[in-house]
């Protein structure tokens, strides 16, 4: 089963300092963690707050090559966890033919919000989050992650 997600905002990891995009299903309930690289987090920061750019990002570059050669992004998926590392997968659409891509769920992720697509995690990946252990602090952590009201989140900033 999988399960639609929004990217609910971007924290920063409080022991690593790393960042965080938080995914949330629709009724608050399930919600994804995703650590992902500096320069990720500033391109989705950048989508959700809808920041103007006089010069194309890389994702803003790739939406525009699949839009120039007829494709449409018809949803991205978050497919497994292995190893402390998600997995994601591109679906594209052209005409009747369908593709798909494999891709760092940060990449997915900033393409889906260029393209509108919607974004899906499989249950396995929620099951397998919940026994990641996050140095000995994992108790604190997601203690923090559950309290944290949305608001908190804020914006990213570099």
């Amino acid at each position: 089963m999988v399960i639609e997600m929004k990217v609910s905002g971007i924290a920063l990891d409080p022991f690593t300092n790393s960042p965080i995009v938080i995914l949330k299903d629709s009724t608050g309930e399930k919600i994804l963690p995703i650590w992902v690289g500096f320069m990720e987090a500033s391109s989705i920061a950048m989508e959700l707050e809808k920041t103007p750019r006089v010069r194309p990002l890389t994702h803003d570059l790739m939406k525009d090559i699949l839009e120039n050669l007829k494709f449409s992004v018809s949803k991205v998926e978050v497919t497994d966890l292995r190893n402390d590392t998600f997995y994601a997968k591109i679906h594209l659409k052209r005409e009747n033919e369908l593709y798909v891509l494999d891709s760092r769920p940060s990449d997915a992720i900033a393409i889906a919000l260029r393209t509108g697509s919607s974004i899906w995690v499989k249950d396995e990946v929620f099951e397998k989050s919940k026994k990641i252990e996050i140095d000995e602090s994992k108790d604190k952590w997601s203690d923090l992650l559950e309290k944290m009201p949305p608001g908190d989140f804020g914006k990213y900033k570099m």
